[in-house]
């Protein structure tokens, strides 16, 4: 337990400027579980030493650091250090690389920086950054229902909330419920049907709702409306079989929780909601701040792409694959960022034709550090955090000096390894890094030589 409290004082203190790690990911830090994302296959579960003092990171974000003539962050230690690791067969014939001063933006060390590899689950960074941009981090994403003059029809409108569960689905049906009672004892409002016709919208998004890489484990059909990701068990993060209709199965839940409620419906039918529908209940998302946090955390595919999306619909592109690979790219246009030879072709990092840079990770991270984008500061909070939470709980040894001060996105699909984040290194400067490896042999392999490099920056 007290090596516990401090991996957990540590993480805090190594968050934005202002505040510390956010609320939304210290709940599920402490929440330990298998991780989500696409095919991550760690090593054997490993408990993470007690963490480091926090009293450098603290500096780092705020107070004063000593940089000495040998400091290992210079770019002629760096080379030193990173040199020998990057030559480890497990990163393949030609691994990419860039390491930054977050806080001047300045290259520390770079080796093919600006080369387009496949980011794998990594684009998750350029997807959060789009999407903050877009909508601001207090958005939330509603899912409705609405009711035709009369009453005698409702339908369940989805507005993209890939976090709606069966909780909050309950909730929207007390409050539907609650409001078709009211409806029905108001004479000037009609409605006295003993059955209520059920239809469900999931029309928001446009195009194919099958990712390109069919139907998998680690991506429900992209829908506007779904419960539980459409999971078909209880799980509610990682790999798990998904429904071929996750609106579908929505409406279908929401069915037995308006009967649970006393009210009857007729099982549920696709269609749009009418043109003079009026609102009847609401619920909301978590700001779309705790939204990033929970994607890149756990590496959750539906979020990712839902977020895509809705950078679409708030952008006025089409809210399809197509669409929201164009507003993706607009919005990291608006931060100035290195776009060249980039492809976002989906918003999870599952599609291999997604390219980016180690520079252009980098480059996202620094702006997430920057004071002038508060708004991109869930990015960092949300990072997972090495041998502690998320998709690198059970990586790092409890020996490695990076465990509970590296904190990183991850990504892996077969034969691609990647990893993007932050660390404070020797000195307290605060560092931003890439590293994209293409043609690995396993990632039992590339996953450790990874780790190691990101670690040695902490040493």
């Amino acid at each position: 337990m007290v090596g516990l409290t401090l991996a957990a004082g540590a993480v805090a203190a190594a968050g934005p400027w202002d505040s510390g790690q956010r609320k939304a990911e210290r709940q599920r830090v402490a929440a330990h579980g298998p991780a989500g994302g696409a095919h991550h296959e760690p090593p054997a579960p490993r408990r993470p030493a007690p963490a480091p003092s926090a009293g450098s990171v603290l500096e780092a974000l705020g107070g004063p650091r000593t940089v000495s003539a040998e400091d290992p962050a210079g770019k002629g230690g760096l080379a030193r250090t990173l040199g020998p690791l990057l030559a480890d067969s497990g990163l393949g014939p030609a691994p990419a690389v860039c390491v930054i001063d977050l806080t001047t933006g300045e290259r520390l060390y770079g080796k093919r920086a600006e080369a387009p590899m496949v980011p794998a689950s990594t684009v998750k960074i350029a997807t959060a950054a789009a999407a903050l941009t877009a909508l601001g981090p207090d958005h939330r994403i509603p899912t409705t229902v609405v009711a035709a003059p009369g009453a005698d029809t409702i339908t369940l409108v989805g507005g993209g909330d890939a976090t709606l569960d069966r909780a909050r689905l309950a909730e929207l049906a007390d409050l539907t419920a609650s409001a078709l009672r009211e409806r029905r004892a108001d004479p000037k409002k009609g409605a006295r049907a003993a059955t209520v016709r059920l239809a469900y919208d999931a029309s928001l998004y446009r195009g194919p709702v099958l990712h390109p890489i069919g139907p998998n484990d680690n991506i429900a059909p992209v829908t506007a409306l779904m419960v539980g990701q459409g999971r078909l068990d209880e799980g509610t993060r990682g790999p798990a079989t998904r429904s071929a209709d996750p609106a579908a199965e929505a409406a279908r839940v929401f069915r037995e929780q308006l009967s649970e409620r006393g009210i009857l419906t007729s099982p549920p039918a696709p269609g749009r909601a009418a043109a003079e529908a009026v609102p009847l209940a609401q619920v909301l998302s978590a700001p779309l701040s705790s939204v990033v946090e929970r994607m890149l955390t756990d590496s959750d595919n539906d979020i990712a792409e839902s977020l895509a999306r809705q950078t679409a619909v708030a952008t006025g592109d089409q809210p399809s694959f197509a669409g929201a690979e164009r507003a993706v790219t607009k919005q990291l246009r608006r931060l100035q960022l290195p776009l060249a030879g980039t492809r976002f072709a989906d918003g999870s990092g599952l599609n291999r034709r997604d390219k980016v840079s180690a520079a252009l990770l980098t480059t996202v991270l620094a702006r997430a550090a920057d004071a002038a984008h508060p708004e991109l500061r869930p990015i960092l909070t949300g990072l997972p955090v090495a041998g502690f939470s998320g998709t690198l709980e059970d990586r790092y040894s409890d020996t490695s000096a990076g465990t509970g001060l590296v904190r990183a996105k991850t990504g892996t699909l077969t034969g691609i390894n990647s990893l993007a984040g932050t660390v404070v290194a020797p000195g307290g400067r605060l560092l931003g890094f890439a590293f994209l490896a293409a043609d690995t042999p396993s990632p039992y392999e590339a996953q450790p030589a990874l780790d190691r490099l990101a670690a040695a920056l902490v040493s």
